[in-house]
């Protein structure tokens, strides 16, 4: 299979990752797969303030979101190596779940849609899953935020990722590879984020995404050398 795009860092390749393996051969997992939700989005017209930049209404929803069988057939592909998942808290976690971490929204509009009892949706799972060896003392909170939505610092916020409704902050990507050694999986790799991240800290990194139009995103994110002085 011919990558879709290649560097020094990164491969990536579009297409099924059921059906393309070269990701397998990866130390870690990092990834953001669909959660199972059936997530939909269409404008939002009658509040006052509301940038049209916000609506998503071309995102109709996202392949394979009908439920968490992508993710649990990625799980089970990559056995029980380490592995960190992002994901719905409103959904039972994958199997061989050691931890539930979260990934907190910090922009003031997240979470906005569909709030219950005015409570925002503000907060995802995030699944430490396999083999993290021994358990130990001590640590860093389970809580992930993004510093850079709360100083709105930089421009890193997880609307700037091409477009897709899964972009995550890239500093809270590279506190979660911080985490882990070797070279990074992201067999749902969306816009690119994870690679971005990776790429920047030095470590070799193998995506998978099975739409084109991130494809292409992902790969200009990949190569615009400007993007990763925003990180720092």
């Amino acid at each position: 299979m011919e990558p879709y795009y290649q560097d020094d860092w990164v491969t990536l390749y579009h297409g099924d990752c059921r059906e393309i393996t070269e990701w397998l051969t990866a130390d870690v997992l990092v990834t953001d797969p669909p959660y199972g939700r059936r997530w939909r989005q269409g404008d939002i017209e009658d509040l006052r303030g509301w940038p049209k930049s916000r609506n998503a209404a071309s995102l109709t929803g996202i392949a394979n979101d009908d439920s968490t069988e992508v993710r649990d057939g990625i799980l089970g592909m990559w056995g029980d190596r380490p592995a960190i998942v992002f994901g719905d808290l409103m959904l039972p976690p994958p199997d061989g779940n050691k931890l539930t971490g979260i990934y907190h929204k910090t922009d003031p509009t997240a979470g906005l849609r569909g709030a219950v009892a005015k409570v925002r949706r503000d907060a995802e799972g995030i699944y430490f899953v396999g083999n993290w060896g021994r358990s130990s003392l001590g640590g860093r909170s389970s809580i992930f935020a993004s510093r850079a939505q709360i100083s709105s610092a930089n421009g890193i916020v997880a609307r700037d990722g091409g477009g897709h409704p899964h972009t995550k902050p890239q500093d809270v990507l590279l506190d979660l590879i911080g985490l882990t050694a070797g070279t990074i999986a992201d067999p749902c790799a969306g816009s690119g984020s994870t690679l971005v991240a990776a790429k920047y800290v030095g470590r070799s990194a193998i995506g998978v995404e099975l739409e084109e139009r991130y494809c292409e995103t992902a790969a200009k994110r990949l190569v615009q050398d400007t993007l990763f002085g925003e990180l720092a």
